[in-house]
């Protein structure tokens, strides 16, 4: 999430389905181009809420927009909260000039906001005024960070670089009708790439896991590319390692294991390896196994350190969507963003007990991991990752459970997953249990010897993306058959070309990427197109950075929130009443087509400070209504 070239550096080449040859065969052309997908849905899946007959969406949708600032719809109101170099508690404010050091940096909010949730205050109660704010921070622009940009690289810069990693855990309240940051606060703090974590699960002490500085296996230092999240019921943040990759390098033969990952000779240029060797995959062969994990970290409690779950498998995940089962089990769903990757859950051994904190926060060490199979009727399998079963075995390279998860992407492919369109957000609906999931785009569809397009998909170097749905069967979500079916195929209902206005009803959009639930069932989608395809050409307006609502009944987008230049709209959570929306903007003033430049960094856009001469500043904006009302409403 947030830049499409780390999710390009190759395509899956095993021979599995792929979604859009499967979609062909499930729904006509026909139905597709015309928007027919309702009927057959509803035949699918007996949507109760199809017999409401009321729109869950009641704003009036505001136009695209090429202001440097925050549009939202009459009546409503976005105030910047939290920007990245913002003190956390008493750290030292920010500084136009990026003068300030490493130690500096961990106590000040980090770069390029993403995942985020809201853990009310005090812990177990609704409050809606007084809580604590978790924020992923995903990755640093050097040209931004540091005065002089990546000149007279140092190891002062990489610490400050991996300073402005990982997550910050923030208290809010609400004062006089305003939210502000409390400080100092006895709860703020900083998780970055340097801050040591706990390993659970089968990997734990594997050989796999231990390097020079951790014989044991069982502690790594940082967390790093924390993109989309989940939480808890028991009170925790789930954060979300994506393109890990990307911070290695690896000067020799890159073996097969690390390949599939994504690991190169020059990574994505941090330059992190020169100065901190762990980050040397060449000399540190077993580092990057210690990262694409899910992170669990307690927003309650500072003590209880962060925790790698490698139960939940290796992969560049992009987000976790946690429900119950009926049975007090823990399921977690997961997608892999990258062309012609997975989508993965998790359920748990133990179920979860709201009387034992302290237990739940093991819920997460063990279960069983499963990944999708989509097929041609409509139904789908969910194909569980257990060494020793459906050829993970010791001559595949799964002699332990540890193999499976550390190289879970390799053991989806011996099981015949399907490949999907990049899978990035899922969300489950709050009232009927389905699941949506999020595929941004895939512009390698078509050529270079990748899949071709199809009748469900027919679009060659495919810009828009769509949003896929499924029910479990039962509405259990711990079971391994599921119904699935498109939601909605992204795109620009007006455009004259046909194959590119999709099935969007209302507002069109493309790339989607962030997605989430409302209490309501109004489903939030959030776009990235910045510097995708989509956001280098004209789709009347759909280059815009964008936050939707859809009323997932009546399938009507609208939308609600364009962000500044240069941006992407990701991560969105409200308070329990609804009436406060916490919504991150990440990089504005990002060019495809510029790099940043010391003296003036960017060309693009000033905000939120305003000045141009200034450093755009990632953001958290609080969004509420102004006669106080339910937000969507």
């Amino acid at each position: 999430m947030g830049f499409e070239h780390a999710e390009d550096r190759g395509v899956n080449r095993s021979g599995n389905a792929v979604f859009t040859d499967v979609v062909a065969t499930r729904l006509s052309r026909r139905d597709v181009l015309a928007g027919g997908l309702g009927a057959a849905v509803a035949l699918a899946f007996g949507r109760p809420e199809l017999a409401r007959g009321q729109n869950l969406v009641g704003f009036t949708a505001v136009p695209v927009s090429a202001e440097d600032r925050v549009v939202v719809p009459a009546g409503y109101s976005a105030e910047v909260l939290y920007s990245w170099g913002d003190p956390i508690s008493d750290g030292p404010a920010f500084r136009t000039d990026a003068g300030n050091t490493a130690a500096d940096q961990e106590r000040q909010a980090g770069m390029h906001h993403d995942g985020i949730h809201f853990f009310p205050l005090p812990a177990g109660s609704q409050s809606s005024t007084h809580g604590l704010l978790a924020v992923n921070h995903e990755y640093t622009d050097d040209g931004l960070l540091h005065p002089d940009g990546m000149e007279s690289w140092g190891a002062e810069k990489v610490a400050k670089s991996q300073a402005a990693h990982g997550v910050s855990v923030v208290e809010v309240d609400q004062t006089a009708g305003r939210w502000r940051v409390v400080r100092p606060s006895r709860w703020a703090r900083r998780i970055t790439a340097r801050t040591p974590m706990r390993v659970s699960g089968p990997a734990a002490g594997h050989v796999l896991m231990r390097t020079a500085t951790d014989p044991a296996g069982r502690t790594v230092l940082g967390t790093v590319n924390n993109c989309g999240n989940g939480a808890t019921p028991w009170g925790t943040f789930l954060t979300c390692e994506e393109n890990f990759n990307g911070y290695f390098v690896h000067g020799g033969d890159v073996p097969a294991a690390l390949k599939r990952y994504g690991i190169t000779a020059k990574g994505f240029g941090y330059r992190w390896h020169e100065h901190d060797s762990r980050f040397d995959a060449a000399a540190h062969p077993n580092e990057p196994n210690r990262f694409g994990w899910i992170v669990e970290i307690d927003a309650y409690d500072s003590t209880h350190g962060p925790v790698k779950h490698t139960a939940l498998g290796r992969f560049k995940h992009e987000g976790a969507a946690l429900t119950l089962a009926p049975d007090g089990r823990v399921v977690v769903y997961m997608g892999d963003d990258e062309r012609f990757e997975y989508i993965y859950k998790f359920v748990s051994r133990r179920r979860y007990d709201p009387s034992d904190r302290g237990a739940n926060l093991r819920l997460l060490e063990d279960g069983t991991l499963y990944v999708a199979r989509f097929d041609s009727d409509g139904s789908g399998m969910w194909l569980p990752l257990i060494q020793g079963r459906n050829g993970l075995e010791t001559a595949a390279g799964f002699a332990t459970q540890a193999d499976v998860v550390v190289n879970a992407r390799g053991a989806a492919d011996r099981l015949g997953a399907t490949k999907m369109d990049r899978p990035e957000w899922i969300a489950v609906h709050p009232r009927t249990g389905e699941i949506y999931c999020t595929l941004t785009n895939n512009t390698s569809r078509g050529r270079d010897g990748a899949p071709p397009p199809d009748a469900a998909n027919p679009r060659s170097n495919n810009v828009f993306g769509h949003i896929v749905r499924w029910r479990e069967r039962g509405g259990d979500p711990s079971e391994t058959a599921f119904a699935w079916d498109v939601f909605v195929l992204g795109g620009d209902p007006q455009h004259a070309d046909p194959a590119r206005r999709g099935t969007v009803k209302g507002d069109g959009f493309g790339s989607p990427d962030g997605l989430w639930f409302d209490a309501r069932g109004v489903l939030w989608i959030q776009t990235d197109v910045s510097t995708t395809a989509l956001g280098k050409k004209d789709y009347a307006g759909l280059g815009n950075n964008a936050m939707l609502a859809a009323d997932p009944a009546s399938r009507e987008v609208r939308r609600f929130l364009v962000g500044p230049n240069g941006c992407e709209v990701t991560g969105v959570i409200t308070t329990p009443d609804g009436r406060s929306m916490f919504v991150n903007i990440q990089h504005p003033g990002e060019s495809p087509s510029e790099r940043a430049d010391p003296a003036r960094p960017s060309a693009v856009s000033a905000w939120p400070d305003g000045r141009a001469d200034g450093r755009p500043r990632s953001a958290t904006v609080v969004i509420r209504k102004r006669d106080g009302g339910v937000i969507g409403t």
